[in-house]
């Protein structure tokens, strides 16, 4: 156990530490900032005070982070030639680098086509409005017309993690083809990298956490074209995430309860957990409580215990928001073994005529992947509970 006195003392020392790599991002001095912030997320206390740029050059570790995506771990050992480094130069593109640490693994580099039943499409559409544009990806299910009569279906939206595209999140997730047995319309938002070099969601920044602006509006209004010109049910429309994706999925039921009629979060963190670099790097590493928000939708959240990239007490904390509306719910916790071998905690959250509000799944062993993927896809854990065919069956029992 750590005494009070040294626990401060770690404290002052991240903190001045995030605050001197804000600085050193500013100026330009990428190589000197990034090896200062992956050296604090490691727990070790910051430098006195920041080398000057030559000798940072001169001395900078084996395991710097670079502009382009390499996994960080305690094993990396090769540093690319100075020629091919390609140093980021905003504020967001460090954390979306720095975001991407600890994942397990990364997938196919180049976007593959899922397999489509004869039937179905997975068309590429553009949404753009005043607030800009986003290209997405929409699965329609090969409609068994016994089934699914040509009445609306539910419609999911997807919001993937840092460096995944919407092809590789929809083959890990394995959730199209949960659409053909549940009848539903999936959508696929991309983030493009002109919006993030890493292509995450900018969950962290103001700009980006509130209705009617920012990509919430962008995602929004991708809904609202779905709902326009296809056969989706507008008391049945649902969204998911991964990481990044997973915060921004807690935003969109934030900010639009009257669109959304349940929310799923995946290993991400909840609404208002930060406001800029300096906090998002806090709020990944020890967690945030976020902030109280007005609407409360029904959440399922799944979260690894062992996640080393975004602290467990995040899913608690997304939990513990979308319960608050809620102060008379009755709590059932109950533990299991996933089809992959991982044990799990299942926390339940109900009204006292048996609503539920909330599920907080809750998987041992498991890090920042999602649950019961696909190995095709990237950052994804076989071995754990089915988080995709659990959340389509927490959404359907939701209607707004």
């Amino acid at each position: 156990m750590i005494p009070q006195d040294r626990k401060h003392l770690m404290n002052i020392s991240f903190t001045d530490g995030m605050s001197r790599a804000a600085e050193l991002t500013r100026a330009g001095k990428l190589e000197e900032a990034t090896a200062l912030i992956q050296s604090l997320l490691r727990g070790t206390p910051a430098p006195a005070a920041p080398q000057p740029p030559d000798v940072a050059r001169d001395n900078a570790s084996a395991d710097v982070i670079e502009g382009s995506f390499t996994r960080l771990d305690e094993t990396t050992a090769h540093t690319p030639p100075r020629a091919a480094r390609q140093p980021s130069n905003t504020l967001r593109e460090t954390l979306a680098t720095v975001a991407a640490r600890g994942l397990p693994h990364r997938g196919p580099t180049a976007p593959v086509a899922p397999d489509l039943p004869k039937g179905a499409k997975f068309l590429t559409l553009t949404h753009r409005s005043a607030h800009g544009s986003r290209a997405y990806r929409l699965y329609i299910p090969a409609r068994n017309l016994t089934r699914h009569p040509d009445g609306p279906m539910p419609l999911v939206v997807m919001l993937h993690g840092c460096t995944q595209s919407p092809e590789d999140f929809a083959i890990g997730t394995g959730m199209n083809a949960l659409a053909e047995k549940f009848g539903c319309l999936i959508a696929w938002p991309a983030q493009p990298q002109g919006a993030n070099a890493q292509k995450c969601w900018n969950w962290f920044r103001p700009e980006d956490q509130g209705r009617d602006r920012g990509e919430p509006a962008l995602i929004a209004g991708i809904v609202r074209d779905i709902l326009r010109d296809h056969p989706a049910d507008p008391a049945r429309v649902y969204v998911a995430g991964l990481s990044a994706g997973g915060a921004a999925a807690a935003i969109m039921g934030a900010a639009y309860p009257d669109l959304f009629a349940a929310v799923g979060v995946h290993s991400g963190l909840p609404v208002g957990g930060a406001q800029d670099m300096v906090t998002a790097f806090a709020a990944m590493r020890s967690g945030a409580a976020g902030k109280a928000h007005a609407a409360a939708v029904p959440t399922i959240v799944f979260h690894g215990a062992a996640d080393a990239t975004v602290h467990p007490t995040n899913g608690a904390a997304v939990i513990a928001q979308a319960v608050q509306a809620h102060p008379g719910v009755e709590r059932t916790r109950v533990s299991g073994v996933g089809n992959g071998g991982r044990t799990y905690q299942q926390t339940s959250h109900a009204t006292g005529d048996g609503r539920s509000i909330a599920e907080h799944w809750e998987i041992d062993g498991a890090g920042h992947a999602w649950s019961g993927g696909q190995p095709g896809g990237s950052f994804t854990d076989p071995k754990g509970p089915d988080a995709s065919r659990e959340m389509l069956r927490f959404f359907l029992q939701h209607r707004r």
